[in-house]
């Protein structure tokens, strides 16, 4: 490969790994994360964020859970990324002020906690130790 060839390479390596760095988590105030692409829906005025790899039991339908668009881009572009909402669910065994599940369909549904700072709740904790 020519020399030019190779430093094309490495600078579409570059931008790869910027552009999903931009996408990840950075520690806010409070120690809370304040990333603007973290998998996080609202519901009833609570945020939760994702917990992946948790074994669960889906429990009745709760209502609409709202997505923010992701806000990596300073600003700008604002009509490409729109709020989303999807359906939220009871997790049986735990409040769902402390964590829900959200998806299109039941089958799809993953699980989302309310964090208190970067801490994932006893009840969701006790979940995962469980799985």
């Amino acid at each position: 490969m020519s020399w030019t060839g190779r430093s094309a390479s490495v600078l579409v390596a570059a931008a790869m790994v910027m552009s999903a760095a931009a996408c990840t988590a950075g520690s806010g105030s409070g120690g809370e994360e304040s990333a603007s692409c973290v998998n996080r829906y609202t519901y009833q005025d609570r945020s939760y964020r994702d917990v992946a790899n948790v074994n669960f039991t889906l429990g009745k339908k709760l209502g609409a859970a709202t997505k923010p668009p992701c806000e990596d881009t300073g600003g700008q572009d604002k009509d490409e990324d729109p709020v989303t909402t999807e359906t939220a669910y009871e997790v049986d065994g735990i409040s769902p002020k402390v964590a829900i599940a959200i998806g299109d369909t039941p089958k799809t549904a993953m699980l989302f906690a309310a964090y208190s700072g970067s801490e994932l709740p006893p009840e969701v904790q006790k979940l995962i130790d469980g799985s």
